[in-house]
Order: structure tokens, then C-alpha cells, then sequence
């Protein structure tokens, strides 16, 4: 007997839900094999998939110091302790889960007073 894979498509097609479930467990169990989806490569994870959050990393306050702590209480809604700590005790994460758009706006304004920042 010839195979027919058009002939199985079309029958597959056809097929309820529930006999496609049955089909499947009668191949796992014919060919001694599952039907789990195979995990991607590491590398391919990291890179396939575009980021849709980021934080925001402080790395360096630079000269204008007090400038970067303004920008950083302007950004995080904290009190001013709060956020010189943060410009002092770079590298620090100013944002969690920023959007790629929020995040790219704070860096351009921490950036904009002097201060060095990483996207991770």
C-alpha cells in the first residue's frame, strides 16, 4: 500500500478533537515516542525572540551628578534620599520591565545629563 499523505491531511481535517487526542496516543504508544513539544536551543532562545521589557541600569551617574538625581526622582517617583542612593550607589537598576519605548526615554534622559545607561 502506497503512502498517501494528501489522502491522511484530509482526514485529519475531518477528524474531532477527540479523535485526533486518540491518534496521538496511539503513535506515541506504537512508536514509543511523545508528542511534547522539542525546547528550543539555548542560543536560539536568547536571540530568535525580540525582548518586549527591559530594565534600566544606571551604570554611571557621570559629572552632572545632582542633574542625574533629579532625572532619577523624575523617573521613579521616589524622595530625593532615595533617589541619590540609587545615582550613588551605581550601578543600579532605576526601572524593572520597563517597554522598549519607556525604557529607550529614560535612557535618552539619563543620558542627556551626562549619565551612562544599559538596557538589560
Amino acid at each position: 500500500m502506497a503512502f498517501d499523505k494528501d489522502n491522511i491531511i484530509e482526514q485529519i481535517k475531518e477528524a474531532s478533537i477527540t479523535d485526533l487526542n486518540d491518534l496521538v496516543k496511539a503513535i506515541e504508544e506504537e512508536f514509543d515516542v511523545t508528542a511534547a513539544a522539542a525546547a528550543p536551543a539555548a542560543g536560539a532562545a536568547d536571540g530568535g525572540a525580540a525582548k518586549d521589557s527591559f530594565d534600566v541600569e544606571l551604570t554611571e551617574p557621570g559629572n552632572q551628578k545632582v542633574k542625574a538625581i533629579k532625572v532619577v526622582r523624575e523617573i521613579t517617583g521616589k524622595g530625593l534620599k532615595d533617589s541619590k542612593d540609587l545615582v550613588d550607589g551605581a550601578p543600579s537598576v532605576i526601572k524593572e520591565g520597563a517597554k522598549e519605548d519607556e525604557a529607550n526615554d529614560i535612557k535618552a534622559k539619563l543620558e542627556e545629563v551626562g549619565a551612562s545607561v544599559t538596557l538589560k
